[in-house]
Order: structure tokens, then sequence, then C-alpha cells
């Protein structure tokens, strides 16, 4: 995490600073080199049961990711956290390190009768990511911040290989796909100032340089799957 810790110091200066601070500031490296864009239907369907269902993505940080995904109709709930990692437990100051195998992700539970696990993947690929960068996402390096599918279950995983072998037939992307589809692993939920950082924090800059575009890109390519509030981990009692 220090990379992007360092992306946030330099953001917030520039905003501090004004234009002038911005002008002193060594330049950003590059955000995500594919634009989003509405891409097309899955054509291979999920068959699934009804009733509630869990899917994991990692798409680099998981602020954003979260974002997105809280904002989804048929999504009832979305917890930042940890997987894919060898050891037997997860958290922001070992997976930063790099040393542990996890990557930063998102925990999607969803209703299958209201959004369907391939239409989830077609949002995520079109809004929430670059998926033909490696082991980063925008300003976030390492392979912690690796673009990867943990499939729940079989069906899960005939839908995702299918449907990243579609987007690279059509050639979505100038690029191949570099998206991974890894085993399911126990999944971490991040620590609790992680949860909700996007609703909770929109005037961050990092959230306004690196994960609002994501939640704009939503709503103008997705209206009718968009939410109008999102769906939050840590809900105010009623």
């Amino acid at each position: 995490m220090a990379h992007r810790d360092r992306i946030r110091t330099l953001l917030g200066a520039a905003l501090g600073l004004g234009l002038a601070g911005a002008v002193l500031l060594p330049r950003l490296p590059a955000f995500a080199e594919e634009a989003p864009r509405r891409l097309p239907e899955a054509a291979t369907r999920s068959a699934e049961p009804p009733g509630p269902r869990v899917a994991v993505f990692a798409g680099g940080c998981f602020w954003g990711v979260q974002g997105v995904f809280q904002h989804l109709r048929g999504v009832s709930n979305a917890v930042s956290g940890y997987a894919g990692g060898t050891r037997a437990e997860a958290d922001y100051r070992t997976v930063s390190g790099g040393g542990t195998g996890h990557a930063e992700a998102v925990s999607v539970t969803y209703d299958p009768a209201a959004i369907r696990y391939d239409e989830l993947l077609r949002i995520f690929f079109s809004v929430a990511l670059d998926p033909t960068q490696v082991d980063r996402q925008g300003p976030d390096t390492g392979h912690q911040y690796r673009s990867a599918l943990f499939p729940q279950d079989a069906e899960q995983a005939r839908v995702a290989k299918a449907y990243i072998a579609q987007l690279d037939a059509a050639k979505a992307y100038a690029r191949p796909v570099a998206t991974r589809i890894e085993p399911a692993a126990a999944f971490y939920p991040a620590e609790g100032y992680h949860q909700d950082f996007m609703a909770l924090h929109p005037g961050h800059p990092y959230i306004a340089a690196n994960d609002a575009p994501k939640l704009e890109a939503l709503r103008s390519l997705f209206p009718e799957r968009t939410a109008a509030q999102p769906v939050l981990v840590n809900r105010p009692p009623a």
C-alpha cells in the first residue's frame, strides 16, 4: 500500500496547494489505460439456483470495486477484504507488504433472480477496472492489486472462463484480458475503516481521482442497473 499512500499524499498536496501546487508535483503514474465501455452481454448465461449467492472479485484497490457493486440493483452486500493468499489470516498490514499472496478483493452477495453472475461479470469488466493490466490497477502496483476472479462453484468458473474468452475473441481491448481465475479460497473481511470508504469519503483525493469515475461510468453506461443509494456494510440502525 506504500505506493498508494504516496499517491494519496501527492493528490492531497495538489488539492491543498491549488493549481500552483499541482504544477510543482511530479507527474503521477497513468491511471487505467483502457477506458470504461459497455461490453456485450455474456453469451454464456449463469444457471443459478434461487436464493442469495456470493461472488468474489479482485480489481485493484477494493475501495472503488466495492463502491461499484454497492450501487448495483440486486446486490444486498459488498464487503471489502482479502482473498487468494497462502496464509491462514490476512489484514491490511500484512497484505500491503505483498508477501501473503492475497489480493484486495470484494465479496458480493447478490440475488440471481435480480442480477445473474454473468451480469455481474459484465459490469465488473466494463467499469470497475482495466482488465489488461498485470499486478496493478492505475497508480497501485503489486501482486495484491492483481485482477482476479474467485469462482465459488463450478458454474461460476464455467461462466467466468467463457466470458473472458468471449472478450478476447471479440478483441474488446487492445490487449488480452489479464484477469486471473483463481480457486475459491478463504475471504477475510478488511478492517472497519476500509468498509464503505467510497460512500463515506467521496471527496478523498484518491477516490476523486481513481474511483469516482468508475461510479460515473456505471451510472452512464448501466443506468438500468444502478441503484440510487449504495447498500452499505455498516448500515445505520433503522
